[in-house]
């Protein structure tokens, strides 16, 4: 999935959908959900906005 084909309202979780697939693109082993976790940290989501991101990452 490119992040052409997401196209999320707000900066943060722009950047957390491109941090996103640039992490598993290079670690493709690691648990998706922790990855998302992990954004969820870093980019201060919301709740919908991390709704958004299990919907289209896992």
């Amino acid at each position: 999935m490119s992040t052409e084909q997401l196209l999320p309202e707000g900066e943060s979780i722009r950047k957390a959908v491109k941090w996103i697939s640039e992490i598993t693109k290079e670690y493709p082993e690691k648990n998706r959900k922790e990855i998302i976790h992990e954004a969820e940290l870093r980019f201060d989501l919301s709740p919908k906005e991390c709704d958004f991101l299990f919907r289209k990452f896992v």
